[in-house]
């Protein structure tokens, strides 16, 4: 029988933005004792808490996975970038900070699609729970929880962000004062999760508000390796946690269930070294099926980007604001003030649009940064006086997979992500880019504009475009939808996030998403672990409180196996 003080109601694989909401949520429970494992480091790497920072963070192996996907045929089979983070708090610590839920839509279509709870009347209230919106509550918005959510300051902007929003107007957009609001389609400026000029990952958010608790234990440096299984169960996990010395090969176990929040790379990953998935891949690399379930790691959806580089002369850029003397300024106003260059997020500005007018809801993101750059002779990255917008598809078409490569949990997974493997999403792409030019055409920049760096003037036809958005186009780092939830024979999780044919466990992370979200995905991740620990906590047969908004709804009853009851009357 597994000892007292390695058992555990529940245990949490993965400390990124949905593993901290959880652990947070199912500590408050008292009675719940909750291990929380994660594979990176402590957050201690001082460019995580610095906004600009991120920059430096994409190809860190000291606080990121640093994955890539398979050469991708539609983009003249080269490696694109798959960045997530590995470091208490995740892809929080290493993200572009912007706070985007998608659209209604979104959601709606998830319930459409037989996810009963699911809609977007459902998960409001849960987007709001996890918010504290600093300039007050509202319809759409919440205070007190522990997600800080901020306005862009006008003393933060730059002249050329407010420009680029004015030029989208005049090309027929509406402005647009919450993208989080009635209507995502505008332009306007992003939230953004920055508290006086820091970060506000999960870890420094969700992680510091409960880290003291008695009943949570939090361990780093705890590589999962795969689940402990009886039969259909799961009861506990081995891990390998790295000591100072020498590494152990430990266990924990549960009388609860095992909940896995490693993303969308991770989920599937510890699913098929535990006998998990599909079978065919599972025997050719030796590993016993125990459930066989064909969907654990396809249904891979991603925003695949591309980057117009504006010139523009009299106007100030990041070019201007990095020359020696402005640098210095701008590091006296970060550290006394938390305010300047380093404090600015991935993106202040953006922009919704529809690229057809065909298209019911805006299906196209434009992220906008008053920077550019070109290589210098050693091939690294020097600023000049320009912009960037970057404009992704929102709804893809293209579906991608990741599977394991060898049964070694330190082998990285094998990426497919099938960037515009459909016509659908050349065309949307195509379309999004010559937006992108007409903005910057408008009437608010065409003064101040200079040669265009990137795609160039010599770039105008559909093919010369599509030619250009194949060699040059990256990933936004928005994959979801490996352990797609569903109640079809490629769903991966139910509703209620169980693994189908599995008992005491689920998966809770973006991984679960059957379509993507129209947009930045950091928020939706937080929602749908908000979301599953009231769903744990019901069905171990505990009051819940339901956030404002659903407390009127009916609790389901308790679906607690014999084994969690025996855990709960104990």
């Amino acid at each position: 029988m597994p000892a007292a003080n390695n058992t555990y109601d529940y245990i949490i694989v993965g400390a990124g933005s949905a593993g901290c909401a959880l652990a947070y949520r199912l500590s408050r429970e008292s009675s719940r004792k909750v291990l929380l494992l994660e594979a990176g480091g402590k957050d201690s790497f001082p460019p995580i808490h610095i906004p600009l920072g991120f920059a430096f963070m994409m190809k860190n192996p000291r606080v990121n996975w640093c994955y890539e996907t398979e050469p991708e045929p539609e983009l003249h089979n080269r490696r694109i970038a798959c960045p997530r983070g590995k470091v208490l708090g995740g892809t929080s610590c290493i993200n572009g900070m912007v706070y985007i839920r998608g659209q209604k839509q979104d959601y709606d279509g998830w319930a459409e699609l037989g996810n009963d709870g699911w809609s977007y009347e459902d998960v409001l209230p849960y987007f709001k729970r996890a918010e504290h919106k600093a300039e007050g509550a509202n319809a759409y918005h919440g205070q007190g929880g522990p997600l800080w959510v901020e306005e862009v300051s006008l003393d933060d902007k730059l002249e050329l962000a407010d420009m680029f929003v004015q030029a989208a107007v005049q090309t027929g957009l509406p402005f647009n004062e919450d993208f989080n609001g009635a209507s995502q389609e505008g332009a306007g400026d992003y939230q953004r999760k920055i508290r006086k000029g820091k970060r506000q990952s999960c870890a420094r958010t969700y992680l510091d508000a409960c880290k003291n608790r008695p009943n949570l234990t939090i361990l780093t440096g705890a590589m999962t390796e795969k689940l402990l299984l009886e039969k259909h169960r799961a009861v506990g996990v081995q891990y390998t946690l790295k000591g100072k010395k020498v590494d152990s090969t430990e266990q924990a176990f549960t009388t609860g269930e095992v909940i896995l929040c490693g993303g969308v790379v991770n989920s599937p990953q510890l699913l098929e070294l535990s006998g998990i998935g599909q079978r065919q891949h599972l025997e050719q690399l030796g590993i016993d099926v125990v459930r066989e379930l064909p969907g654990v790691g396809e249904n891979l959806q991603d925003h695949l980007t591309i980057n117009i580089q504006q010139g523009v002369e009299g106007v100030p850029t990041f070019h201007e604001e990095t020359r020696p003397l402005a640098m210095l300024g701008n590091l006296f106003k970060y550290f006394t003030r938390g305010k300047g260059l380093l404090a600015h997020p991935a993106s202040q500005v953006g922009v919704f649009f529809r690229s057809d007018e065909k298209e019911s809801t805006p299906n196209a993101q434009i992220h906008f940064a008053p920077a550019a750059s070109e290589p210098d002779k050693k091939g690294n990255l020097k600023p000049r006086p320009g912009t960037t917008a970057t404009v992704c598809n929102l709804r893809p078409e293209s579906r991608g997979s990741i599977h394991i490569r060898s049964t070694n949990p330190n082998d990285p997974p094998v990426i497919r992500a099938n960037y515009l493997s459909t016509q659908r999403d050349r065309d949307v792409m195509v379309s999004a880019l010559r937006k992108v030019r007409e903005i910057f055409r408008a009437p608010a920049l065409a003064d101040r504009l200079s040669r265009e760096f990137s795609p160039g003037d010599t770039v105008q036809t559909d093919e010369q475009i599509l030619s250009f958005i194949r060699a040059e186009s990256e990933s936004v780092y928005h994959p979801v939808g490996t352990c797609r939830m569903g109640d079809d024979e490629l769903a991966v999780v139910d509703a209620r996030l169980r693994v189908h044919g599995m008992e005491g466990l689920r998966v809770a992370d973006a991984s679960i998403m059957p379509t993507i979200t129209s947009g930045n995905t950091h928020a939706p991740a937080v929602m749908i672990a908000e979301k599953c620990a009231d769903m744990l906590l019901q069905d171990a047969g505990l009051r819940v409180t339901l956030p404002e908004g659903l407390q009127d709804k009916q609790q389901p009853a308790t679906t607690a196996t014999p084994l969690q009851a025996v855990a709960n009357s104990a």
